[in-house]
């Protein structure tokens, strides 16, 4: 198991070489890949006592809100065909904002002002969270229907931010927990370990200990294990053979969040160093800056600080 000195190291170089590259953070916007890196920096912020880091997060914001930003809300990404507005891309966001927050309060009151801005354009209380929002938050975007882990990001991501001032969301969002929790079934990677880490920050309630242990039970069965050369989680229980980077550290960051698995965390990492998949992913910045927070996921874990 790599200490956390080779750990930095990794992820430094892989910073280093993403700018040389111009993949990330002087590429093309994309706000789930920006809101990670932003972490990604503040983390490295935190360990080194070095502004530098933190002086590049508040760059990337400023960034991101002169590419991105609209009168309400974030569109997806810079590129054409990213229009429109995710609700877990910007609740990503907002907790992005919320780390920079707790160096500098201007982010937290921008990530507040950011909730009042989309949270009733997105949310039909009682009955859910769309997926995906028209760029204006007009009305739903055409072909997409209600988000199935959206309410969890929600109720979780409000409550760490300010629980007073969003007292309204984090009720209408809470309500939706509470409906759902007993039904839970995902079955995705990526949602996979999102849920392990959003249930982490409020372990010993209810629905977080059935999301946990329900997200840990399909993952178990979903582990591929490639001898030598590491191993990864497969994109699917059915799907053995489909495998993504990104995702895979996604999954990574959920795991750490419990101390789940070590000796698999560090396989996956080990195998996708060196795995190539032969298409756009493996210079898109998504793969990249979410492997820094598998690598060091620092303020993602909330035993960080």
């Amino acid at each position: 198991m790599a200490g956390t000195g080779d750990k930095l190291q990794k992820v430094l170089a892989k910073l280093k070489w993403m700018k040389d590259e111009k993949i990330w953070p002087n590429g093309i916007r994309y706000l789930w890949t920006d809101a990670h890196g932003v972490c990604a920096l503040l983390s490295l912020y935190h360990h080194f006592k070095d502004s530098t880091y933190l002086d590049q997060a508040e760059e990337v914001v400023k960034e991101v809100y002169r590419v991105l930003g609209r009168k309400r809300g974030l569109r997806i990404g810079e590129e054409p065909d990213r229009d429109g507005q995710y609700f877990h891309y910007l609740t990503k966001w907002i907790f992005a904002l919320n780390q920079l927050g707790k160096i500098k309060p201007e982010y937290h009151e921008r990530a507040v002002n950011l909730v009042k801005d989309v949270h009733g354009s997105f949310v039909i209380p009682g009955v859910g969270v769309h997926w995906k929002m028209l760029e204006d938050l007009s009305e739903p975007y055409p072909g997409y229907g209600l988000g199935g882990l959206d309410y969890y990001d929600g109720y979780v991501q409000y409550r760490l931010l300010d629980s007073a001032a969003l007292s309204t969301e984090i009720g209408q969002m809470g309500e939706l927990v509470q409906k759902d929790y007993k039904h839970f079934s995902c079955t995705q990677d990526l949602g996979l370990g999102e849920s392990l880490w959003l249930s982490h920050f409020f372990p010993d309630e209810p629905w977080a200990h059935l999301v946990r242990h329900r997200s840990e039970e399909t993952l178990s069965k979903m582990w591929i294990d490639a001898d030598k050369n590491g191993g990864y989680f497969c994109r699917h229980p059915k799907q053995r053979s489909v495998k993504f980077a990104f995702t895979n550290f996604g999954v990574s960051y959920g795991l750490q969040s419990y101390g789940l698995w070590p000796e698999r965390v560090d396989k996956l990492n080990k195998f996708f160093e060196s795995y190539k998949s032969g298409d756009e992913y493996d210079r898109n910045s998504i793969t990249h800056v979410m492997n820094l927070n598998s690598i060091f996921p620092g303020v993602m874990l909330s035993s960080f600080h």
